[in-house]
């Protein structure tokens, strides 16, 4: 199979935990965040931080958060798209 012929890979991490306050992204204890996973795409990223938030609904305090790492690893790559 060749490269062409791959769907294009477009990490993004799921990880969540408690935060301090709402009005802020700082969690409570850094020992706890957890690192739900590392997915392929944002749809299968999407469905797994859904069920996290779900999961956790009742706690005011507990967020998830999808990490667009692709653009971390290559900050252009918005760019290149769009040439």
């Amino acid at each position: 199979m060749s490269d062409s012929a791959q769907p294009q890979q477009l990490l993004h991490l799921v990880l969540g935990g408690e935060l301090v306050d709402l009005e802020h992204v700082t969690f409570k204890d850094l020992d706890k965040v957890e690192i739900v996973g590392l997915f392929p795409n944002y749809a299968t990223a999407y469905a797994a931080w859904k069920a996290k938030a779900q999961a956790t609904v009742d706690n005011a305090q507990m967020r998830y958060f999808i990490v667009h790492m692709h653009r971390l690893l290559d900050p252009d790559q918005d760019t290149k798209s769009k040439r």
